[in-house]
């Protein structure tokens, strides 16, 4: 089966959570014995150093990207108010990556064109001009539920308004796809069921992240710190993240510290803005882009993933879940993850329920390893690429089955 995978930002090298997410895929295709290429967007934030891509991965996938200003414009944002055009998505649009796509059409046949993410379904029309190939779009979120969600705890209203304009003008464009796919691909059980309701008997399967558990050092000689030291990584170019962290540093943190004061919070990723660079907490450490997350993730206690407006699955829950790692984290974080509060993962939303959740760790220091065992075994049954992989070219072959019916 020949695949062409077009993504919204580059799947390679995989540094967060969506290109982690894109990546798998690749890899799980081409271990099963299928031919990917992969043509993706490259964005100010996400630019592509080629000679740095390593020459198997290049290979394997006849990599190429093409550069798209995708930088908020305010003007463009304002000029879509006229339009009903969904700005978070048009501004993903470029007629030199539609250029690309049309060149890559022409000369190769393709079974699958799978489409990562609602910001590349702008290409939709072009690729139908030059490819008889089934269409699947593969969804990381329901894009117009999060900035819903964020509408909700934005606290200045002019602010508050035009966010909820624009993820009203998403949530009409998220709608509307049902007649220009073939196939939807959800990443969690959740958002699949809200995308058959929505495009009703459009053909659709549940996406996962898929990782090998392999890539993911057992934490079997795990020892808890005698003060845990709590941790939060990820991409902070992520709104949800930033508001998150924003929510846990000035609700909950002076909470914590009133009960257990030698306690440190330590906050790694990319990206990260001076609202919370420049603070200056007791106890709180900003380490900023680490060079392994999987070895600062190993480096540290408690996880706090304190989501209150994503959607989707969250990438590096997963993988903290994978490296044996205590996660605490929403409602909404824990949402797409068929976990269990107490058992692989612990849940909290207010401020006192985080507290507790953090005292339950400190005063049972056992429970720790125990959550870290059981959330292991939770990735390695739940999240197995292999697995999912060949879900989805049973998937694929049942789309390409009933055309050639």
């Amino acid at each position: 089966m020949k695949i062409l995978q077009i993504c919204h930002k580059p799947p390679f090298p995989p540094s967060d959570g969506g290109t982690i997410a894109m990546n798998n895929v690749t890899q799980g295709l081409l271990h099963a014995g299928h031919q990917v290429k992969v043509l993706a967007i490259e964005t100010p934030k996400h630019r592509v150093n080629r000679n740095a891509l390593p020459s198997e991965y290049l290979s394997a996938t006849g990599f190429e990207s093409v550069f798209v200003d995708t930088s908020i414009s305010y003007t463009a944002a304002f000029k879509t108010v006229f339009t009903r055009k969904a700005y978070q998505v048009s501004r993903f649009y470029s007629k030199n990556f539609a250029k690309k796509i049309a060149e890559v059409l022409k000369k190769e046949h393709f079974d699958i064109i799978h489409l990562e993410s609602l910001f590349t379904t702008p290409y939709i029309s072009i690729i139908r001009q030059f490819s008889n190939a089934k269409i699947v779009l593969r969804t990381h979120n329901i894009e117009h539920q999060i900035w819903k969600r964020v509408a909700k705890n934005e606290r200045n209203w002019i602010k508050k308004w035009a966010i909820r304009y624009m993820s009203n003008q998403l949530e009409r464009y998220e709608c509307g796809l049902a007649g220009q796919i073939d196939a939807f691909a959800a990443i969690s059980e959740p958002d699949y069921h809200f995308f058959s309701t929505l495009y009703g008997s459009l053909p659709g399967t549940i996406l996962p992240l898929g990782i090998d558990i392999d890539d993911y050092p057992d934490n079997e000689e795990y020892m808890p710190s005698d003060v845990p030291e709590l941790f939060h990584v990820g991409s902070m170019n992520w709104r949800p993240n930033v508001e998150g962290i924003e929510f846990f540093l000035d609700d909950v943190w002076p909470l914590v510290l009133e009960r257990f004061p030698e306690i440190t919070f330590t906050i790694a990723g990319r990206s990260i803005p001076p609202t919370i660079a420049h603070r200056t907490d007791k106890n709180l450490i900003i380490a900023g882009e680490v060079p392994s997350a999987n070895e600062f993730i190993l480096s540290k206690d408690i996880m706090i993933v304190p989501i209150l407006s994503g959607s989707g699955v969250r990438v590096k829950i997963i993988e903290g879940m994978a490296l044996g790692k205590t996660i605490i984290t929403t409602t909404i974080g824990a949402e797409g993850l068929a976990v269990e509060n107490g058992k692989n993962i612990l849940v909290a939303d207010t401020p006192e329920e985080f507290v507790e959740a953090i005292a339950k760790c400190v005063h049972t220091p056992d429970i720790c390893a125990i959550l870290g065992e059981n959330a292991r075994n939770f990735v390695a049954l739940n999240h197995n690429n292999e697995v999912i992989t060949q879900n989805l070219v049973d998937f694929y072959d049942a789309l390409i089955h009933n055309e050639n019916q």
